[in-house]
């Protein structure tokens, strides 16, 4: 289990996560969901070991988070991480020496349901197409948490479906799938669980079907009036 406790995080007098409470169980496929700012990235860069908390703690397994979760944890951040020289031959070297778990036979499987070639060169890809490389890389690690932070941004409608898709083929009982997002209607046919992050602070959370037959409306709904407004259930949540 991936678990968050009490954990801040400031950024000079901004705190991108305040006294933040959430635990992600193996297994599951959770939609992190949450405005630009909401403190999305930074829970995943948390989890992935690349950002400290200045206080709290987030562990793996029990574990703090360290070099046993990071053998554990697969994480696609929104940044480009490739070298301009590189072929995505050379990516698929890349990850073969950094990670274990690194499935090269994997990797070239989603590079044919991509429709992206070995030979072609990073720096000549589209958005698009870069996108869909990193989480051809990322979802080929035979990892138990797979992290993606807004993998459809920037994809037109047929490429989110192959990354939906690719998704959908890579998810096993043993593994455990977050997908942050603020275009959450793509996502909703394939999340069981959901956590909805305002101002550093998880919101709402719990099982998909749960939520819709507790507040009578969709995930999307729910989305407008907790972020859109400060009236209705949004004042109910924060407790106005």
């Amino acid at each position: 289990m991936l678990r968050f406790e009490n954990v801040i995080k400031g950024y000079g007098n901004k705190k991108a996560l305040n006294n933040l409470n959430v635990s992600f169980e193996k297994g599951k496929v959770y939609a992190l969901v949450g405005p630009n700012g909401s403190g999305k990235s930074t829970m995943m860069k948390i989890a992935a070991g690349l950002v400290k908390p200045t206080k709290g703690s987030c562990t793996y397994d029990s574990q703090n988070i360290g070099a046993y979760s990071k053998s554990k944890i697969a994480y696609m951040c929104t940044e480009p991480f490739y070298y301009d020289y590189m072929r995505i031959s050379d990516v698929e070297k890349y990850y073969a020496d950094f990670f274990e778990d690194f499935n090269r036979d994997k990797f070239r499987n989603l590079l044919q349901f991509m429709e992206l070639d070995a030979s072609m060169k990073v720096k000549a890809l589209s958005s698009g197409m870069a996108a869909k490389l990193k989480i051809s890389a990322t979802l080929a690690r035979e990892a138990e948490v797979i992290m993606l932070d807004e993998p459809l941004n920037g994809i037109d409608l047929l490429g989110r479906d192959q990354i939906i898709n690719a998704v959908i083929k890579a998810t096993n009982p043993g593994s455990t799938f977050i997908i942050s997002s603020h275009l959450f209607d793509e996502l909703e046919n394939i999340v069981d669980n959901v956590v909805m992050v305002k101002h550093g602070n998880v919101v709402l959370e719990g099982e998909l079907e749960d939520i819709r037959a507790q507040y009578g409306k969709s995930i999307s709904d729910l989305y407008r009036e907790i972020y859109g407004s400060n009236d209705g259930l949004s004042n109910e949540i924060w407790g106005k």
